[in-house]
Protein backbone atom coordinates (compact mmCIF):
# COMPACT_ATOMS: atom_id res chain seq x y z
CA UNK A 1 0.00 0.00 0.00
CA UNK A 2 2.70 2.54 1.01
CA UNK A 3 1.85 6.23 0.26
CA UNK A 4 0.25 8.25 -2.51
CA UNK A 5 1.38 11.66 -3.70
CA UNK A 6 -1.04 13.63 -5.86
CA UNK A 7 0.35 16.75 -7.54
CA UNK A 8 -2.05 19.15 -9.29
CA UNK A 9 -0.35 21.49 -11.74
CA UNK A 10 -3.12 24.04 -11.59
CA UNK A 11 -4.49 24.72 -15.12
CA UNK A 12 -2.04 22.47 -17.03
CA UNK A 13 -4.50 21.22 -19.65
CA UNK A 14 -3.55 19.14 -22.70
CA UNK A 15 -6.43 19.99 -25.06
CA UNK A 16 -8.88 17.73 -26.83
CA UNK A 17 -11.96 18.12 -24.61
CA UNK A 18 -14.93 16.68 -26.46
CA UNK A 19 -17.23 19.41 -25.17
CA UNK A 20 -14.81 22.33 -25.53
CA UNK A 21 -17.00 24.07 -28.12
CA UNK A 22 -19.82 24.37 -25.58
CA UNK A 23 -17.50 26.53 -23.46
CA UNK A 24 -16.14 28.54 -26.38
CA UNK A 25 -12.82 26.69 -26.11
CA UNK A 26 -12.68 24.52 -29.23
CA UNK A 27 -8.97 24.19 -30.06
CA UNK A 28 -7.64 25.33 -26.68
CA UNK A 29 -4.56 23.36 -25.61
CA UNK A 30 -2.38 24.77 -22.85
CA UNK A 31 0.60 22.43 -23.30
CA UNK A 32 0.60 22.29 -27.10
CA UNK A 33 0.32 26.04 -27.59
CA UNK A 34 3.10 26.76 -25.09
CA UNK A 35 5.32 24.17 -26.78
CA UNK A 36 4.56 25.59 -30.23
CA UNK A 37 5.37 29.14 -29.11
CA UNK A 38 8.64 27.97 -27.58
CA UNK A 39 9.60 26.04 -30.71
CA UNK A 40 9.45 29.17 -32.91
CA UNK A 41 10.99 31.57 -30.42
CA UNK A 42 7.75 33.31 -29.43
CA UNK A 43 8.23 32.39 -25.78
CA UNK A 44 11.82 33.58 -25.49
CA UNK A 45 12.41 36.19 -22.81
CA UNK A 46 15.80 37.48 -21.74
CA UNK A 47 16.60 36.50 -18.19
CA UNK A 48 13.67 34.07 -18.06
CA UNK A 49 13.93 31.37 -20.72
CA UNK A 50 14.80 30.66 -24.33
CA UNK A 51 14.42 27.89 -26.92
CA UNK A 52 12.19 24.81 -27.16
CA UNK A 53 10.12 23.79 -24.14
CA UNK A 54 12.35 21.53 -22.02
CA UNK A 55 10.46 19.10 -19.75
CA UNK A 56 12.59 15.92 -19.76
CA UNK A 57 11.44 14.60 -16.39
CA UNK A 58 7.71 14.94 -17.01
CA UNK A 59 8.16 13.45 -20.49
CA UNK A 60 9.99 10.47 -18.99
CA UNK A 61 6.95 9.90 -16.77
CA UNK A 62 4.50 9.90 -19.68
CA UNK A 63 3.39 13.49 -20.23
CA UNK A 64 3.95 13.29 -24.00
CA UNK A 65 1.96 10.05 -24.27
CA UNK A 66 -0.90 11.59 -22.30
CA UNK A 67 -0.87 14.62 -24.63
CA UNK A 68 -1.10 12.36 -27.67
CA UNK A 69 -4.00 10.48 -26.13
CA UNK A 70 -5.83 13.73 -25.39
CA UNK A 71 -5.34 15.65 -28.61
CA UNK A 72 -2.80 13.96 -30.87
CA UNK A 73 0.09 16.19 -29.80
CA UNK A 74 3.57 15.20 -30.96
CA UNK A 75 5.33 16.92 -28.06
CA UNK A 76 8.13 14.77 -26.61
CA UNK A 77 7.39 11.76 -28.78
CA UNK A 78 10.98 10.48 -28.76
CA UNK A 79 11.58 10.59 -24.99
CA UNK A 80 11.76 7.05 -23.50
CA UNK A 81 9.67 6.25 -20.43
CA UNK A 82 11.06 5.31 -17.06
CA UNK A 83 10.30 1.80 -15.80
CA UNK A 84 7.02 1.76 -13.83
CA UNK A 85 5.86 5.06 -15.41
CA UNK A 86 2.18 5.24 -16.35
CA UNK A 87 0.11 7.70 -18.34
CA UNK A 88 -3.48 8.58 -19.22
CA UNK A 89 -5.61 11.54 -20.25
CA UNK A 90 -8.89 12.40 -18.53
CA UNK A 91 -12.04 14.22 -19.65
CA UNK A 92 -13.98 16.27 -17.12
CA UNK A 93 -17.68 15.51 -16.68
CA UNK A 94 -18.47 18.28 -14.18
CA UNK A 95 -20.54 21.17 -15.48
CA UNK A 96 -17.93 23.89 -15.01
CA UNK A 97 -14.27 24.45 -15.76
CA UNK A 98 -13.33 25.91 -12.40
CA UNK A 99 -11.05 25.00 -9.53
CA UNK A 100 -13.53 23.37 -7.08
CA UNK A 101 -15.21 21.27 -9.76
CA UNK A 102 -11.89 20.02 -11.10
CA UNK A 103 -10.43 19.18 -7.71
CA UNK A 104 -13.60 17.57 -6.38
CA UNK A 105 -13.84 15.39 -9.48
CA UNK A 106 -10.16 14.45 -9.14
CA UNK A 107 -11.07 13.37 -5.59
CA UNK A 108 -13.87 11.17 -6.90
CA UNK A 109 -16.89 13.49 -6.79
CA UNK A 110 -18.04 15.06 -10.08
CA UNK A 111 -20.18 18.21 -9.86
CA UNK A 112 -23.48 17.77 -11.75
CA UNK A 113 -24.88 21.26 -11.10
CA UNK A 114 -24.04 24.65 -12.59
CA UNK A 115 -22.35 27.30 -10.46
CA UNK A 116 -23.68 30.82 -10.27
CA UNK A 117 -21.75 33.65 -11.94
CA UNK A 118 -21.90 37.42 -11.75
CA UNK A 119 -22.69 39.32 -14.96
CA UNK A 120 -20.22 41.40 -16.99
CA UNK A 121 -21.82 44.66 -15.90
CA UNK A 122 -20.75 47.62 -13.79
CA UNK A 123 -21.83 47.30 -11.06
CA UNK A 124 -21.58 43.53 -11.28
CA UNK A 125 -23.00 42.55 -7.88
CA UNK A 126 -26.76 42.72 -7.21
CA UNK A 127 -27.63 45.89 -5.30
CA UNK A 128 -29.34 43.95 -2.54
CA UNK A 129 -26.23 41.79 -2.02
CA UNK A 130 -23.93 44.81 -1.81
CA UNK A 131 -26.29 46.54 0.63
CA UNK A 132 -26.43 43.45 2.85
CA UNK A 133 -22.61 43.13 2.89
CA UNK A 134 -22.18 46.79 3.86
CA UNK A 135 -24.82 46.58 6.58
CA UNK A 136 -23.82 43.26 8.14
CA UNK A 137 -20.06 43.93 8.02
CA UNK A 138 -20.49 47.58 9.09
CA UNK A 139 -18.51 48.91 6.14
CA UNK A 140 -18.38 52.48 4.81
CA UNK A 141 -18.96 50.98 1.34
CA UNK A 142 -17.09 48.89 -1.18
CA UNK A 143 -14.77 49.60 -4.11
CA UNK A 144 -14.52 47.80 -7.43
CA UNK A 145 -17.84 45.98 -7.94
CA UNK A 146 -16.70 44.68 -11.33
CA UNK A 147 -14.87 41.94 -13.22
CA UNK A 148 -11.14 42.52 -12.82
CA UNK A 149 -7.62 41.17 -12.61
CA UNK A 150 -6.61 40.99 -8.96
CA UNK A 151 -3.24 42.63 -9.34
CA UNK A 152 -4.56 45.37 -11.62
CA UNK A 153 -7.48 46.33 -9.40
CA UNK A 154 -5.25 46.48 -6.32
CA UNK A 155 -2.84 48.74 -8.17
CA UNK A 156 -5.75 50.94 -9.29
CA UNK A 157 -7.78 51.09 -6.07
CA UNK A 158 -5.33 50.16 -3.30
CA UNK A 159 -4.61 53.76 -2.36
CA UNK A 160 -8.30 54.67 -2.16
CA UNK A 161 -8.90 51.53 -0.10
CA UNK A 162 -6.28 52.63 2.44
CA UNK A 163 -7.75 56.15 2.62
CA UNK A 164 -11.41 55.14 2.92
CA UNK A 165 -11.37 51.74 4.60
CA UNK A 166 -13.59 50.35 1.84
CA UNK A 167 -12.61 46.80 0.76
CA UNK A 168 -12.01 46.08 -2.93
CA UNK A 169 -14.65 43.63 -4.17
CA UNK A 170 -14.48 42.04 -7.60
CA UNK A 171 -15.13 38.84 -9.53
CA UNK A 172 -13.90 37.02 -12.63
CA UNK A 173 -15.13 34.48 -15.14
CA UNK A 174 -15.08 31.93 -12.28
CA UNK A 175 -17.82 31.50 -9.71
CA UNK A 176 -16.11 33.73 -7.14
CA UNK A 177 -16.53 36.80 -4.96
CA UNK A 178 -13.04 38.17 -4.27
CA UNK A 179 -12.16 40.69 -1.58
CA UNK A 180 -8.81 42.48 -1.52
CA UNK A 181 -7.79 44.39 1.59
CA UNK A 182 -4.58 45.64 3.19
CA UNK A 183 -3.18 43.36 5.86
CA UNK A 184 -2.44 46.16 8.33
CA UNK A 185 -4.59 49.16 7.35
CA UNK A 186 -7.73 47.02 7.08
CA UNK A 187 -6.55 44.03 9.12
CA UNK A 188 -6.04 40.40 8.11
CA UNK A 189 -8.42 38.92 10.67
CA UNK A 190 -11.02 41.54 9.79
CA UNK A 191 -10.71 40.52 6.13
CA UNK A 192 -11.26 36.88 7.04
CA UNK A 193 -14.31 37.79 9.13
CA UNK A 194 -15.69 39.82 6.22
CA UNK A 195 -15.26 36.83 3.91
CA UNK A 196 -17.21 34.62 6.32
CA UNK A 197 -20.03 37.16 6.28
CA UNK A 198 -20.02 37.31 2.48
CA UNK A 199 -19.83 33.50 2.24
CA UNK A 200 -23.26 33.22 3.88
CA UNK A 201 -24.71 36.03 1.78
CA UNK A 202 -23.65 34.59 -1.59
CA UNK A 203 -24.95 31.08 -0.89
CA UNK A 204 -28.36 31.87 -2.48
CA UNK A 205 -26.49 32.88 -5.66
CA UNK A 206 -24.71 29.47 -5.78
CA UNK A 207 -21.25 31.07 -5.79
CA UNK A 208 -18.46 28.53 -5.40
CA UNK A 209 -15.85 30.53 -3.50
CA UNK A 210 -15.29 33.72 -1.55
CA UNK A 211 -11.58 34.54 -1.69
CA UNK A 212 -9.62 36.74 0.71
CA UNK A 213 -6.88 38.56 -1.21
CA UNK A 214 -4.70 40.36 1.37
CA UNK A 215 -1.94 42.67 0.22
CA UNK A 216 0.78 44.91 1.65
CA UNK A 217 2.63 48.03 0.51
CA UNK A 218 1.87 51.72 0.68
CA UNK A 219 1.61 52.84 -2.94
CA UNK A 220 0.67 51.42 -6.32
CA UNK A 221 4.37 50.99 -7.01
CA UNK A 222 4.86 48.49 -4.20
CA UNK A 223 1.46 46.87 -3.53
CA UNK A 224 1.95 43.12 -3.36
CA UNK A 225 -0.42 40.26 -2.61
CA UNK A 226 0.71 37.98 0.22
CA UNK A 227 0.59 34.25 0.87
CA UNK A 228 -2.26 34.75 3.37
CA UNK A 229 -4.92 34.19 0.73
CA UNK A 230 -7.81 32.14 2.01
CA UNK A 231 -10.62 30.53 0.00
CA UNK A 232 -14.05 30.00 1.55
CA UNK A 233 -15.60 27.29 -0.60
CA UNK A 234 -18.90 25.49 -0.35
CA UNK A 235 -18.30 21.89 0.74
CA UNK A 236 -18.36 19.03 -1.77
CA UNK A 237 -21.83 17.49 -2.24
CA UNK A 238 -20.74 14.07 -0.95
CA UNK A 239 -17.70 12.46 0.72
CA UNK A 240 -14.54 12.69 -1.37
CA UNK A 241 -11.44 10.52 -1.46
CA UNK A 242 -10.09 12.74 1.32
CA UNK A 243 -13.08 12.06 3.56
CA UNK A 244 -12.84 8.34 2.92
CA UNK A 245 -9.20 8.30 3.92
CA UNK A 246 -9.60 10.35 7.10
CA UNK A 247 -12.65 8.30 8.10
CA UNK A 248 -10.39 5.26 7.98
CA UNK A 249 -7.88 7.02 10.19
CA UNK A 250 -5.35 7.81 7.46
CA UNK A 251 -3.78 11.24 7.32
CA UNK A 252 -4.30 13.60 4.37
CA UNK A 253 -1.73 16.40 4.11
CA UNK A 254 -2.96 19.27 1.94
CA UNK A 255 -0.34 21.53 0.38
CA UNK A 256 -1.28 25.05 -0.76
CA UNK A 257 -4.97 25.76 -1.27
CA UNK A 258 -6.16 22.13 -1.04
CA UNK A 259 -7.70 22.67 2.39
CA UNK A 260 -9.62 25.73 1.22
CA UNK A 261 -10.90 24.02 -1.95
CA UNK A 262 -12.41 21.18 0.08
CA UNK A 263 -13.80 23.49 2.78
CA UNK A 264 -11.29 21.80 5.12
CA UNK A 265 -13.25 18.55 4.99
CA UNK A 266 -11.11 15.43 4.91
CA UNK A 267 -7.83 17.36 5.29
CA UNK A 268 -5.82 16.40 8.35
CA UNK A 269 -3.06 18.99 7.96
CA UNK A 270 -2.71 22.17 5.90
CA UNK A 271 0.73 23.38 4.85
CA UNK A 272 0.91 26.66 2.92
CA UNK A 273 3.60 28.64 1.17
CA UNK A 274 3.91 31.43 -1.40
CA UNK A 275 4.80 30.37 -4.94
CA UNK A 276 5.45 27.09 -6.70
CA UNK A 277 9.02 26.62 -5.47
CA UNK A 278 8.11 27.20 -1.83
CA UNK A 279 5.12 24.89 -2.28
CA UNK A 280 7.48 22.28 -3.73
CA UNK A 281 9.66 22.61 -0.63
CA UNK A 282 6.64 22.00 1.61
CA UNK A 283 5.58 19.06 -0.53
CA UNK A 284 8.98 17.41 -0.19
CA UNK A 285 8.81 17.82 3.60
CA UNK A 286 5.35 16.23 3.59
CA UNK A 287 6.62 13.34 1.48
CA UNK A 288 9.31 12.76 4.11
CA UNK A 289 6.67 12.82 6.85
CA UNK A 290 4.06 10.59 5.19
CA UNK A 291 3.42 7.09 6.48
CA UNK A 292 1.83 4.03 4.90
CA UNK A 293 -1.73 4.59 3.74
CA UNK A 294 -1.45 8.38 3.75
CA UNK A 295 -1.99 10.93 0.99
CA UNK A 296 -0.04 14.10 0.22
CA UNK A 297 -2.24 16.26 -2.01
CA UNK A 298 -0.51 19.36 -3.43
CA UNK A 299 -1.71 22.22 -5.62
CA UNK A 300 0.83 24.29 -7.56
CA UNK A 301 -1.04 27.51 -8.15
CA UNK A 302 1.38 29.76 -10.05
CA UNK A 303 0.72 28.13 -13.43
CA UNK A 304 -2.87 29.37 -13.25
CA UNK A 305 -2.81 32.66 -11.36
CA UNK A 306 0.49 34.13 -12.51
CA UNK A 307 0.68 32.88 -16.08
CA UNK A 308 -2.50 31.28 -17.42
CA UNK A 309 -4.97 34.01 -16.44
CA UNK A 310 -2.45 36.69 -17.38
CA UNK A 311 -1.88 35.05 -20.78
CA UNK A 312 1.87 34.97 -20.22
CA UNK A 313 3.18 32.19 -22.47
CA UNK A 314 6.86 32.71 -21.65
CA UNK A 315 6.17 32.87 -17.92
CA UNK A 316 4.10 29.68 -18.04
CA UNK A 317 6.86 27.90 -20.01
CA UNK A 318 9.51 28.99 -17.51
CA UNK A 319 7.37 27.86 -14.59
CA UNK A 320 6.89 24.43 -16.17
CA UNK A 321 10.63 24.10 -16.75
CA UNK A 322 11.41 25.14 -13.16
CA UNK A 323 8.90 22.60 -11.83
CA UNK A 324 10.27 19.86 -14.09
CA UNK A 325 13.82 20.56 -12.92
CA UNK A 326 12.77 19.83 -9.33
CA UNK A 327 10.86 16.62 -10.04
CA UNK A 328 13.91 14.40 -9.43
CA UNK A 329 13.83 15.54 -5.80
CA UNK A 330 10.35 14.09 -5.46
CA UNK A 331 11.18 10.94 -7.42
CA UNK A 332 14.15 10.27 -5.14
CA UNK A 333 11.78 10.12 -2.16
CA UNK A 334 9.57 7.38 -3.61
CA UNK A 335 9.78 3.98 -1.95
CA UNK A 336 8.80 0.65 -3.44
CA UNK A 337 5.03 0.60 -3.70
CA UNK A 338 4.54 4.38 -3.50
CA UNK A 339 2.43 6.16 -6.11
CA UNK A 340 3.21 9.61 -7.55
CA UNK A 341 0.48 10.96 -9.82
CA UNK A 342 0.62 14.32 -11.60
CA UNK A 343 -2.50 15.90 -13.07
CA UNK A 344 -4.41 19.18 -13.52
CA UNK A 345 -7.85 20.54 -12.65
CA UNK A 346 -8.66 22.34 -15.95
CA UNK A 347 -6.84 24.30 -18.64
CA UNK A 348 -5.87 27.95 -18.85
CA UNK A 349 -4.32 28.30 -22.29
CA UNK A 350 -2.07 31.39 -22.16
CA UNK A 351 -2.41 31.82 -25.93
CA UNK A 352 -6.22 31.97 -25.74
CA UNK A 353 -8.41 35.05 -25.85
CA UNK A 354 -9.71 36.55 -22.63
CA UNK A 355 -8.48 35.50 -19.20
CA UNK A 356 -10.78 32.59 -18.33
CA UNK A 357 -9.96 28.94 -17.74
CA UNK A 358 -10.19 26.74 -20.83
CA UNK A 359 -12.09 23.48 -21.13
CA UNK A 360 -9.47 20.80 -21.79
CA UNK A 361 -8.56 17.25 -20.99
CA UNK A 362 -5.86 16.82 -18.36
CA UNK A 363 -2.88 14.50 -18.04
CA UNK A 364 -2.74 11.77 -15.40
CA UNK A 365 0.79 10.40 -15.35
CA UNK A 366 3.49 9.44 -12.92
CA UNK A 367 5.48 6.66 -11.36
CA UNK A 368 4.80 3.68 -9.11
CA UNK A 369 8.13 2.01 -8.18
CA UNK A 370 7.80 -1.75 -8.06
CA UNK A 371 4.42 -1.71 -9.78
CA UNK A 372 3.67 -2.19 -13.45
CA UNK A 373 3.55 0.97 -15.53
CA UNK A 374 1.90 1.48 -18.88
CA UNK A 375 -0.89 3.16 -20.84
CA UNK A 376 -4.25 3.74 -19.15
CA UNK A 377 -5.72 5.44 -22.23
CA UNK A 378 -8.45 8.07 -22.23
CA UNK A 379 -10.49 8.19 -19.04
CA UNK A 380 -14.14 9.26 -19.05
CA UNK A 381 -13.86 11.25 -15.83
CA UNK A 382 -11.29 12.89 -13.60
CA UNK A 383 -12.86 10.67 -10.91
CA UNK A 384 -10.78 7.79 -12.29
CA UNK A 385 -7.75 9.60 -10.84
CA UNK A 386 -9.22 9.57 -7.35
CA UNK A 387 -10.30 5.95 -7.65
CA UNK A 388 -6.80 4.97 -8.75
CA UNK A 389 -5.39 6.56 -5.61
CA UNK A 390 -8.16 4.95 -3.56
CA UNK A 391 -7.36 1.46 -4.83
CA UNK A 392 -3.66 2.01 -4.29
CA UNK A 393 -4.31 3.04 -0.67
CA UNK A 394 -6.57 0.06 -0.01
CA UNK A 395 -9.97 1.77 0.00
CA UNK A 396 -13.15 0.19 -1.30
CA UNK A 397 -14.36 1.60 -4.64
CA UNK A 398 -16.31 4.86 -4.52
CA UNK A 399 -19.54 5.79 -6.30
CA UNK A 400 -17.88 7.50 -9.27
CA UNK A 401 -14.98 6.63 -11.50
CA UNK A 402 -12.89 3.51 -12.08
CA UNK A 403 -9.31 2.87 -11.03
CA UNK A 404 -6.91 2.44 -13.92
CA UNK A 405 -4.36 0.32 -12.05
CA UNK A 406 -5.75 -2.84 -13.65
CA UNK A 407 -5.79 -1.19 -17.09
CA UNK A 408 -2.12 -0.38 -16.69
CA UNK A 409 -1.36 -3.96 -15.68
CA UNK A 410 -3.34 -5.33 -18.64
CA UNK A 411 -1.42 -3.14 -21.09
CA UNK A 412 2.00 -3.74 -19.57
Amino acid sequence: MACAFLFVLDSFGIGGAGDAARFGDAGANTLAHIAEACAVGKADRDGLRQGPLHLPNMLSLGLGHAARTAAGSAFGKDIPLRPSAFHAAAQEVSSGKDTPSGHWEIAGVPVPFDWGYFPHTVPTFPAELTAAIIEQAKLPGILGDCHASGTEIIEKLGGEHIRTGKPICYTSADSVFQIAAHETHFGLERLYELCLTVRKLVDPYNIGRVIARPFVGETAADFERTANRRDYAVPPPEPTLLDRLTARGSRVIGIGKIGDIFAHQGVSEVRKAAGNMALFDETLKAMDDACDGELVFANFIDFDTLYGHRRDVAGYAAALEAFDARLPEALARLRQGDLLLLTADHGCDPSWSGSDHTRERVPAFGLAPGLRGGDAGLRDSYADIGETVAEHLGLAPGRHGTSFLQTIADHA
